[in-house]
C-alpha cells in the first residue's frame, strides 16, 4: 500500500490568516478584536491586478507592491467587506501586522 503525504492545517496554521489586535480596535462604534483574512485564500490575479492599477490612479508606484502596506490595505478591504478606512485607521503596529499576513500569503512557500 503507498502511502501519500497527506497534510492538515493545525489549529496555528488556519489561524495564521487572522489577524489579532493586541488591543481592542474601535471604527464606527463598533469594536473588534480580530478580523479574519482567510479570504485571501481565494484572491486572483485578477484581484492583484486590480489593486495594483488602484495604487497607480492614486499615483502610487511601487517595484514590488505586494510588499507595500497600501497594498496590504487595498486586499484587505477587498477581501473582508469592510471599507478601505477599517485598515488605512489601525494602529501603526496592526498596520504591519496586516501587511505581514498579506505579503507572506503572497510569498509564501506551500
Amino acid at each position: 500500500m503507498d502511502e501519500k503525504n497527506i497534510t492538515t492545517a493545525t489549529p496555528e496554521e488556519e489561524n495564521d490568516l487572522v489577524l489579532r489586535f493586541a488591543k481592542p480596535y474601535t471604527f464606527e462604534e463598533e469594536t473588534f478584536t480580530e478580523v479574519d483574512l482567510s479570504g485571501l485564500e481565494n484572491i486572483t490575479a485578477a484581484d492583484m491586478i486590480a489593486t495594483q492599477k488602484q495604487m497607480t490612479k492614486g499615483g502610487s508606484v511601487d517595484m514590488l507592491p505586494e510588499m507595500s502596506l497600501q497594498y496590504a490595505t487595498i486586499i484587505a478591504a477587498r477581501i473582508t467587506g469592510k471599507p478601505i478606512e477599517f485598515f488605512t485607521r489601525l494602529p501603526a503596529r496592526e498596520a504591519i501586522k496586516l501587511k505581514n499576513i498579506v505579503s507572506g500569503f503572497i510569498f509564501g512557500a506551500d
